[in-house]
């Protein structure tokens, strides 16, 4: 298990049992551990999920990295799943960017 410290310094795990099943369902993904944990601790930016999880974007052309999460502040997070996608605006059509790489704090 890793840990890393989300945007809002909330630690999220990584867990064997997560990365396992995250490259059973998105073999592509096999050998970007860090590259996964990265997209967590420095996002491009973070849509606000549909029950209460986060997504952290990290855009990487022609791809986007996206690690689903949740945070149970001040101290317990973990990461739900990854995937690459090459259609990234979509996540922003129906969802609420919360915070963006330029900005220095969520709103």
């Amino acid at each position: 298990m890793e840990m890393v410290l989300s945007i809002n310094s909330v630690p999220i795990r990584l867990t064997s049992e997560r990365w396992v099943h995250i490259v059973e369902n998105h073999d592509d993904l096999a050998g970007q551990f860090h590259e996964v944990l990265e997209a967590v601790a420095e996002p491009d930016y973070i849509v606000q999920g549909e029950e209460g999880e986060l997504l952290a974007v990290r855009e990487l052309i022609p791809l986007a990295l996206v690690v689903v999460y949740r945070e149970m502040p001040p101290k317990n997070g973990f990461i739900i799943t990854a995937f690459q996608t090459s259609k990234s605006d979509q996540l922003t059509k129906h969802r609420s960017t919360i915070w963006r790489k330029s900005q220095s704090k969520k709103h």
